[in-house]
């Protein structure tokens, strides 16, 4: 989300970090695809790092000389990096979905996008016009033997995890019923996968599946809860999932009349409060006296937007969620270039702990980050459980709003932090803990990240020790063209590189 120092390595960048002709062109259509060895290296791949990074991004950005209205609206392009004995081996595919192929063959846009994207031909032409294109650019997972391309509002696309060709739509064996969406951001601890869909109206309906290491759906329910809820993003603890419910409605005459895309109808309203749903991840239990069913809590906090949650964990009768929050929603305006957007004229994203207290109904919020900083990562063994390590990407300077240049250590129980910049020229992507397969200390492993480099248009692949994020990059893979700025991704310790190797 580019819209949305304290060490002496950084001293020499200006105070103003970039320079916002460098930062568009990362938003330039990449319509290659390519499969190679990366050979340019500076540093040395660790042995140990062993796997693959999968990430998934808009990748095209323009048919016929017709721009999107915002970048997430591009078609979603999966790029993979997988490591082995200290080489990495680059691929990138576009996924294939029904709106793909048929906009590449006709040439242009066929089908609206929900942030403002038009067909051409103006409101005439887009008018009572519903259909929406899986553009399948949100997030990857590897999971029950399959590599899933998530979109939260429709079905994920299966693709060969060796190759990437698109394989399909895929209903997770039955779990999903056909138009049935699956978040584009699950969440894992230990051998579970738990993920949810949103059904929204006057009364919003959420939809939770855990679903096993298999793939087997081991459970699912299904909560209404009043209002319109526009939902991205959700924690879990072992006992809970948890929504925020951002104070945000949903005028749909403008987009019935081809006005405007959807996701411009959306509007924040800052006199309302934020609702914390609190859903129970095994909503009946059982007992001596029968079953009984545990009730969904909805709770109030301060306004504000959420998009992400870095993690949430229970202590002491307690849930404790942290997150990325905004003053409001950034709005999508008709008639606004988003390669123009004003940074300084927005308010950052900065990190909250909320405090959710359940037995007497109360909310706490404590600023544990006030630096802008977005896409939040830890060790994936502590997903829903205490932890004391997070990764962000981050502003290169400790105040105001910004594009991500750096990226964020925080120690939450020291409070110590590590920052490693990009700044002037270079612009980074959501990290990736990956931890080393001995380790015993929870920050004991990489840091995975691609960097967009303006000065040479080409973007970077880095390897950063997460123990001292000060010693900069312990390798940098040049590749031989830019990608992107992309979402999400995630790794895999299965190497899915050249069959042949």
């Amino acid at each position: 989300m580019q819209s949305f120092q304290l060490y002496e390595h950084a001293a020499t960048v200006p105070v103003e970090s970039y320079n916002r002709q460098d930062w568009q062109r990362g938003y330039e259509s990449l319509k290659q695809e390519f499969d190679y060895w990366i050979d340019d290296v500076e540093g040395e791949i660790p042995q140990e790092l062993q796997g693959t990074l999968f990430r998934n991004g808009p990748g095209l950005f323009d048919r016929n000389g017709q721009r999107v209205h915002h970048p997430f609206d591009g078609d979603g392009m999966i790029c993979s990096i997988a490591f082995q004995n200290g080489r990495a081996y680059f691929r990138n595919r576009y996924v294939r979905t029904q709106g793909f192929v048929e906009e590449e063959k006709a040439g242009k846009f066929l089908y609206r996008g929900v942030f403002g994207t038009q067909k051409p031909g103006g409101w005439l032409a887009n008018a009572f016009d519903f259909k929406l294109k899986n553009i399948a650019n949100t997030n990857i997972i590897y999971w029950g033997g399959k590599l899933l391309a998530l979109w939260e509002a429709a079905e994920p696309h299966r693709l060969d995890p060796h190759t990437l060709q698109t394989v399909g739509i895929d209903y997770l064996n039955g779990v999903l019923h056909p138009d049935e969406a699956f978040s584009a951001h699950p969440r894992i601890q230990k051998d579970r996968l738990i993920n949810f869909h949103i059904k929204p109206g006057l009364s919003t309906t959420i939809t939770i599946y855990e679903l096993d290491r298999s793939g087997k759906l081991v459970d699912r329910h299904a909560h209404s809860v009043p209002g319109f809820a526009f939902i991205h993003d959700f924690a879990i603890t072992p006992n809970y999932c948890i929504f925020f419910q951002n104070p945000v409605t949903f005028n749909p005459l403008p987009y019935v009349l081809g006005w405007q895309g959807a996701g411009e109808c959306v509007h924040f309203n800052p006199g309302h409060r934020t609702r914390i749903i609190v859903i129970p991840r095994h909503p009946v239990a059982g007992g001596s006296k029968g079953r009984v069913k545990k009730a969904v809590q909805i709770l109030e906090a301060e306004s504000g937007f959420v998009f992400h949650h870095a993690n949430a964990f229970e202590r002491e009768n307690k849930i404790y969620i942290d997150s990325i929050c905004y003053e409001s929603l950034p709005t999508v305006d008709p008639g606004a270039d988003y390669r123009q957007t004003d940074f300084e004229a927005l308010s950052p994203g900065q990190l909250w702990r909320f405090e959710v207290n359940l037995e007497n109904q109360t909310v706490r919020r404590q600023m544990l980050e006030t630096r802008c900083c977005e896409f939040p990562s830890v060790h994936p063994a502590n997903v829903g459980q205490p932890y004391r390590f997070l990764y962000m990407g981050a502003a290169h300077t400790a105040q105001g709003n910004a594009p991500l240049q750096a990226i964020l250590k925080i120690d939450l129980s020291s409070g110590e932090r590590q920052l490693w910049s990009a700044a002037p020229k270079g612009f980074v992507s959501e990290p990736i803990f990956v931890p080393r397969s001995n380790a015993t200390l929870e920050d004991d492993g990489w840091l995975l990240s691609l960097v967009y480099d303006s000065a040479r248009h080409r973007s970077d692949a880095i390897v950063l020790d997460s123990r001292d994020l000060n010693k900069g990059p312990v390798a940098r893979l040049h590749l031989q063209h830019h990608v992107p700025y992309g979402l999400h991704g995630s790794f895999t310790p299965q190497f899915f590189g050249p069959a042949n190797v």
